[in-house]
């Protein structure tokens, strides 16, 4: 047995079967053509819908899953100043690793060493 597969229905002839259905305005002339065309009432329904918020005007399949997360506008401005922050502290750590230095040669080579304006 084959598996049932669901019915996909272009734009071109939902946008035909809902002009035909406008122009139906004697009362069964809808229910003869959705038996005809072999739909239900629901899909009426649902193709107004789309027609009424313009998805209908567009070709392009309506998106599956699940919808995209609104980003915070200053979420890139955070990142980008975080990213700044770590580089400037590595940058001061060095700095003060280059001020520290004569003073541990110092230490190791046993001489002292005089700040500027200090005397003996």
């Amino acid at each position: 047995m084959a598996k049932p597969t669901r019915r996909r229905f272009t734009v071109e002839y939902k946008v035909k079967v809902l002009k035909e259905a406008d122009a139906c305005h004697k009362p069964g002339e809808i229910g003869a053509l959705l038996r005809r065309e072999g739909l239900y009432v629901s899909n009426l329904k649902a193709w107004r819908e789309q027609r009424r918020k313009g998805e209908l005007a567009g070709l392009a399949q309506k998106k599956r899953g699940p919808a995209p997360k609104a980003t915070n506008p200053l979420a890139a401005r955070v990142a980008a100043l975080e990213k700044e922050t770590a580089r400037l502290n590595a940058r001061a750590a060095r700095a003060e690793a280059l001020v520290e230095l004569p003073q541990k040669v110092s230490t190791m080579l046993g001489i002292d060493l005089k700040r500027n304006g200090e005397q003996d």
